[in-house]
C-alpha cells in the first residue's frame, strides 16, 4: 500500500448519483479484485473509501455513489484534477479454478467488474446476477455481457429483467449456489448468506482504512471482532456476524 497522487483522465455521470471517474495514477498499482482505495478529496480531513472497479498499470477506474458533502464534492471535480490515493487496501476476492457467480447489488457492482475480468482472462464462466430498484438505475450491465458474462438482471419494480430480488433471480434461472462472490447492502448479503456458499464482501464507515482506528469493526462468528477495512472487506460467508 502507499501513497499516490492521480489525475483526472474522465469523470461522468453514469445513472443519478452514480458517477465513474477514471485517474491515472504517478506509478503502477496493483490490487486484487474487491480491494479499495482511501481518497483524500479537497478540503476534507478523513479519506473516502472507494472501491476499485477496474485497474490497468496505471490506470484506475472507480465508480461511487454520492452520499454526502465528500463524495459531493468529488462529483464536481473535473479532468485534469489531482485527487490522493491511499492504497490498494483490505483483503480481495479470491481467484480460484472455479466458475463464480457473481451478485451485486447497487454501488456494490463496482468491484464484481474487474472480479469479472480477471475470472474471464482465465477462460472461466462467469455468471452475474445484478439487483436494482428501476431500470433506470441500471448501469455496468452491458460492459459485462461484453466481457463474455451470463448477466441475469433484476428490479425490485419490475420495469426490467426479473420481479424481485437478486435471490429471486437466482431461483428464477436456477444459477448455481455453490461458489459465489457477492456484494452489496446488507439486506442482500444477509439473503445470500443464508443461502449460498463463497465470499461476501461488507461497506463499512472507517476512518484510517487500515485497521489502526477500529472504527469499523464487525463481530465474528467465533466470538471476537473483525476489523471490515484490514481483515475485510472480503470474509467468506459464515465468517462475519451479519
Amino acid at each position: 500500500m502507499k501513497c499516490t497522487d492521480a489525475v483526472i483522465l474522465e469523470q461522468k455521470m453514469l445513472v443519478p448519483e452514480i458517477y465513474q471517474m477514471i485517474l491515472q495514477t504517478e506509478a503502477p498499482m496493483c490490487a486484487m479484485p474487491g480491494q479499495f482505495v482511501q481518497v483524500q478529496v479537497p478540503g476534507y480531513y478523513l479519506r473516502r473509501p472507494i472501491s476499485i472497479c477496474e485497474i490497468d498499470d496505471r490506470q484506475v477506474t472507480l465508480i461511487y455513489k454520492t452520499v454526502g458533502q465528500g463524495t459531493g464534492t468529488m462529483s464536481q471535480m473535473n479532468k485534469g484534477d489531482i485527487l490522493n490515493l491511499f492504497g490498494p487496501l483490505g483483503t480481495g476476492f479470491p481467484i480460484l479454478p472455479k466458475d463464480p457467480v457473481l451478485i451485486g447489488g447497487g454501488v456494490g457492482i463496482p468491484p464484481l467488474f474487474e472480479t469479472a475480468k480477471q475470472y474471464r482472462s482465465l477462460k472461466k464462466n462467469v455468471t452475474v446476477i445484478l439487483g436494482f430498484n428501476t431500470k433506470e438505475q441500471i448501469f455496468l450491465a452491458e460492459r459485462f455481457a461484453q466481457l463474455g458474462c451470463r448477466v441475469i438482471m433484476a428490479t425490485m419494480d419490475g420495469s426490467y429483467g426479473i420481479a424481485g430480488t437478486v435471490m429471486d433471480a437466482m431461483h428464477a434461472e436456477s444459477v448455481s449456489k455453490e461458489f459465489v462472490l457477492a456484494c452489496g447492502p446488507l439486506p442482500m448479503l444477509k439473503a445470500v448468506s443464508a443461502e449460498c456458499q463463497g465470499y461476501i464482501s461488507l461497506e463499512s464507515r472507517m476512518a484510517c482504512g487500515i485497521g489502526a482506528c477500529m472504527g469499523c469493526t464487525v463481530r465474528d462468528s467465533e466470538g471476537g471482532s473483525l476489523r471490515v477495512c484490514k481483515d475485510g472487506p472480503v470474509f467468506a460467508i459464515g465468517k462475519a456476524v451479519l
